[in-house]
């Protein structure tokens, strides 16, 4: 196998990259100078040799503990529990939520073989229950797919004992959408979780 075979074998395997475009990156790659090509690889490389889930939150960091966790000013009676780390920037880039987070590492998804033990549950409860200051609400931020709902209502099942105050992302009709080209389901959603004005 030729080093640009290679290359673009691995770079296919990465999530959203069909065998066409890791072809087009890996052409990319070698049209560029070496310079760039090494500083990608040092980059790789120190990636693979720093980086490492938080050991509070699950949020990967390349420090001691996640730059979310180690800030004073956020507030730690909130906890936002999302699926995957990347999920954590998308809700803290709103500025609308100063809490801390929780990072599961996936979803339950008895069909694959994802059941309580292979995601940070145990870590999670074990947070609520010896925080300080005490957590008094927990967001479930789960995708609203099926595994993320069966997800959200096992942790809901699980948190409840403690006392605390569990919520939901609310779901509903995105923004500028209409309501002509909106599905049904996300219509009922939004009808469900509608306000006061």
């Amino acid at each position: 196998m030729s080093a640009i075979e290679a290359l673009t074998k691995e770079l296919s395997r990465l999530p959203g990259i069909g065998t066409k475009t890791a072809l087009r990156l890996s052409y990319h790659l070698v049209k560029g100078t070496k310079e760039d090509v090494h500083r990608l690889a040092g980059a790789l490389r120190r990636v693979a040799d720093e980086v490492h889930p938080c050991p509070i939150c699950g949020n990967y960091c390349d420090g001691e503990m996640c730059g979310i966790c180690s800030d004073p000013a956020r507030d730690g009676s909130v906890i936002c529990v999302v699926e995957e780390a990347y999920e954590v920037g998308a809700v803290d880039r709103t500025g609308r939520f100063r809490g801390r987070f929780h990072v599961l590492g996936g979803h339950l998804s008895p069909l694959d073989g994802v059941g309580p033990e292979r995601l940070n549950i145990a870590e999670l409860e074990a947070r609520v229950v010896a925080a300080a200051p005490k957590v008094e609400e927990v967001i479930l931020a789960t995708n609203a797919s099926v595994e993320g709902e069966a997800t959200a209502v096992y942790l809901e099942n699980l948190l409840r004992r403690q006392g605390v105050r569990i919520t939901r992302l609310a779901r509903g009709i995105p923004v500028g959408s209409d309501l002509e080209y909106v599905d049904g389901t996300t219509i009922a959603e939004a009808l469900a979780g509608r306000r006061e004005m």
